[in-house]
């Protein structure tokens, strides 16, 4: 009999938080028991996980005693404060924010493109799970990256508001109510309207004139693939759409490589579905993504303005594989592979 474990979900009541509790459900991953942590205001609410009702309690340093593995998605200051000492009583962390991810000691993983790095663990006992944007990028670069070498990425990212929360879908929602209805739709979350717009704005703008969320495509990328000689460019942009990010990918590679050789390539990687017949006017969208596991892509063709240039049109689940999912995979391997004797 496999040996079960003692898990826990720090930020459960999260739109994160949740999906985690259902992939950890749905994945039938060995849980002993299940303990849910979040903010005190939550406490004493219960959420469901294998027909029964499991009670949320308060995030506190006492939380993880005879924990194994817990599964964060609370924030980059509650993961700062409380992996380490998750990591002092033995629990394994896999973190979720973006608290430990350049952390040249603690490993970053796509269980598809990098699972050796897990073993890194050790090294302080968290495990970082990388930006929703980053992984399904890398999911779909890493066979090409492998096969012939990558120079250079150009990314603009058409990315869903649940990747800001709750809120930020709570606010699609009304403001696309409200100008149907003729009314002045209300801004909390965002700082311009996002019903029927675009915005080219993610996360903080920093001195160089990118943005947080542009650079960290940059530095995960480089950690993930282990090559920063890469040259990585991005554009971020949040869309008006509920679920799934979109990411038009240009890539220029070492060595040439053709469009059929690069759709052979991504059909038979992991995580990976090939959506790409314009003939018939399939490609991969962002309704079809939403509540899947696999990243899409589409719309391979050459690059004609380059002599190896490939353009991808990338799509996922930034809810699923781009968090909960992702983090349920990197502790599938970590139960499976590192703590079970």
């Amino acid at each position: 009999m496999a040996r079960l474990f003692n898990v826990a979900v720090a930020g459960a009541t999260g739109a994160v938080g949740n999906q985690m509790i259902a992939c950890l459900e749905e994945r039938a991953f060995p849980v002993k028991n299940l303990k849910l942590l979040a903010t005190a205001r939550t406490k004493g609410r219960k959420l469901r996980f294998m027909g029964e009702e499991v009670p949320v309690e308060e995030l506190t340093e006492a939380s993880f005693k005879g924990v194994e593995i817990g599964i964060f998605s609370a924030g980059g200051g509650t993961s700062q404060k409380f992996a380490p000492v998750a990591a002092r009583e033995g629990c394994v962390v896999v973190d979720n924010s973006s608290a430990w991810r350049m952390d040249p000691d603690v490993p970053l993983v796509v269980p598809e493109v990098n699972p050796h790095a897990i073993a890194k663990y050790t090294n302080k006992g968290i495990i970082a799970n990388p930006n929703c944007s980053t992984i399904q990028m890398v999911v779909a670069l890493a066979p090409i990256h492998r096969e012939v070498g990558i120079k250079r990425v150009v990314v603009s990212t058409y990315q869903a508001v649940s990747g800001t929360g709750k809120k930020a879908i709570d606010e699609l929602y009304d403001q696309t109510k409200a100008i149907m209805n003729s009314v002045e739709p209300e801004k909390k979350v965002y700082p311009h309207r996002i019903a029927f717009n675009c915005l080219p704005h993610i996360d903080v703008f920093l001195e160089n004139g990118y943005t947080k969320e542009e650079m960290k495509m940059v530095h995960e990328t480089r950690k993930i693939l282990e090559d920063d000689s890469i040259g990585i460019t991005a554009t971020t942009v949040r869309v008006p759409v509920f679920f799934s990010h979109s990411e038009s990918v240009n890539v220029e590679t070492r060595r040439p490589i053709t469009p059929e050789e690069v759709r052979v390539l991504l059909e038979n990687a992991p995580g990976v579905k090939v959506v790409d017949d314009p003939s018939e006017n399939l490609y991969p969208m962002a309704i079809d993504a939403a509540g899947k596991d696999d990243t899409f892509v589409g719309r391979i063709r050459r690059d004609e303005s380059v002599a190896s240039g490939i353009n991808l049109w990338v799509v996922s689940d930034n809810i699923r594989k781009g968090a909960a999912t992702n983090a349920v995979q990197i502790a599938e391997i970590l139960a499976r592979d590192y703590l079970s004797d």
